[in-house]
């Protein structure tokens, strides 16, 4: 009888067999880093890919919500992958479609950018499945008006799990809807800071982390500077309130 194979050398045999057959090492995919280290730390290294994100715009801020998933695309190392936008036919009546010259202004190269157009909410989401695991893609974005069920969150993450794309929900507005997402955030616009000829500054945003499966929920302010495709911190991560417990305590006799 042959002795039994080291469980590090079966990992290690394991690994290059899928590597053989061209399925990706999701373990080795490294996090979207958004250059902040308080953020990258707080999320382990910063957005994992192969993994669902949820984006919730804040009220009357799905445009800085949209803003912010664009220029999570345009921080893709894989320069010569596709950007995927999947939008309803309802949806875009009422937000609009995608401006090419505003994409330019972000820093997203519209050479990169596939745009696809669906009649229902389902069916976004079906095609949301299938580009998630297309190895063609780097980010995959759905625009949700609407709940979505445990479920379809849950075939989305094994769906990005097997692609290794980086996969964004973006609602137009806050859901408490369970999700299999990796993270959840809240995103709303923020002041700038003017630029040294007094006129508009750098897009601004305020990121609200929601939930983390990999470290603390906090809230940042930061920009985007769309030449450099870089972010910027304007302020310092502020911890959520403890739901538990109260503002002020009672005070004793």
């Amino acid at each position: 009888m042959l002795p039994a194979e080291p469980m590090e050398q079966h990992l290690s045999r394991l690994r290059r067999a899928i590597a053989e057959t061209g399925g990706p090492l999701v373990d080795e995919l490294r996090p979207r880093a958004l250059g902040i280290h308080d953020i990258d730390a707080a999320l382990g290294g910063g957005l994992s890919c192969a993994a669902l994100h949820d984006l919730s715009a804040a009220p009357v801020h799905l445009g800085a919500a949209a803003g912010f998933a664009l220029a999570l695309a345009a921080l893709a190392p894989e320069k010569t992958k596709q950007t995927l936008w999947i939008a309803t036919d309802f949806g875009m009546l009422e937000t609009g479609a995608l401006y090419g010259p505003g994409l330019d202004l972000i820093g997203l190269d519209t050479e990169r950018l596939l745009a696809a157009r669906v009649v229902r909410p389902v069916d976004a989401l079906f095609a949301m499945e299938e580009a998630l695991k297309c190895r063609a893609l780097a980010t995959v974005i759905a625009e949700i008006n609407g709940d979505i069920d445990l479920t379809a969150t849950r075939r989305l993450s094994l769906a990005a799990r097997e692609g290794g794309a980086l996969g964004v929900l973006l609602r137009h507005k806050p859901s408490d809807a369970p999700s299999a997402a990796r993270t959840r955030w809240e995103v709303a616009a923020a002041p700038s800071v003017p630029d040294k000829f007094s006129g508009l500054g750098r897009t601004a945003f305020r990121l609200s982390l929601l939930r983390n499966r990999r470290g603390p929920c906090v809230t940042w302010t930061l920009t985007w500077d769309h030449h450099e495709c870089v972010f910027s911190a304007l302020s310092v991560g502020v911890a959520a309130e403890a739901a538990d417990r109260p503002d002020r305590a009672a005070l004793s006799a």
